[in-house]
């Protein structure tokens, strides 16, 4: 008989117990694919508050068509998406994006969808200031990709557990696709969990007393 998998054991548990302790988060927030993959990109370096006051500006002004928002003058989307901090870059890199998303599909989520999750992700990555984790949050929460979003939220959790420490990014994905069951919905809950833990309990300064994993882990 063959010895169970102690390492899956253990990030599932955690999973179990963040679960139960704080429920289905529901991410991402979002009407529309569009509008978690745009969420995805001004949520760098910002608080989601300032990113909905972007996105709202957004849906104002442009009704989140990507059309539209392709041809608004650079200068005046990075007015429209203000509030969501680094304006000038992140206006750069949405109408990066979005020229990536009508050129390649047509602006059409379908067409993007059916692509292979390997093939478009390595597309994504080329298009200019889309990194590993917007990468992946657009996979996997616009376009229901089983993929893993790695954050430092989460290396910092597992790192003061000493659960993992790899270095790259690659290796923290494969630790947590490795030793999860192979499931969107798990993945899509996990990575908000541990959001929701670290903002709560495991801060910069930790407030161990009352973590859920205090007695756990």
């Amino acid at each position: 008989m063959s010895q169970p998998n102690i390492v899956q054991n253990i990030v599932f548990k955690i999973y179990q117990i963040l679960y139960n302790h704080f429920g289905p988060q529901n991410w991402w927030p979002g009407e529309n694919e569009i509008e978690i993959m745009i969420g995805a990109i001004l949520t760098q370096n910002t608080n989601w508050q300032n990113v909905e006051k972007a996105i709202k500006n957004l849906k104002e002004k442009t009704k989140l068509d990507p059309i539209i928002i392709y041809k608004t003058p650079l200068k005046r989307l990075a007015k429209i998406i203000k509030p969501s901090g680094f304006y000038n870059i992140k206006a750069k890199r949405l109408k990066e994006f979005i020229k990536f998303f009508l050129k390649e599909y047509k602006g059409r989520i379908e067409e993007m969808r059916k692509e292979n999750i390997e093939v478009l992700r390595e597309k994504l990555l080329k298009v200019k200031g889309i990194g590993k984790e917007t990468t992946d949050s657009i996979l996997l929460y616009a376009l229901q990709k089983p993929i893993f979003v790695i954050d430092n939220y989460t290396k910092r959790i597992f790192l003061r557990h000493q659960l993992f420490s790899g270095k790259s990014y690659e290796e923290w994905q494969e630790y947590f696709i490795k030793n999860l069951p192979k499931d969107t919905k798990i993945y899509n809950e996990y990575h908000a969990l541990l959001v929701k833990l670290a903002k709560t309990f495991c801060l910069k300064t930790p407030l161990c007393d009352n973590c859920p994993l205090k007695d756990y882990i």
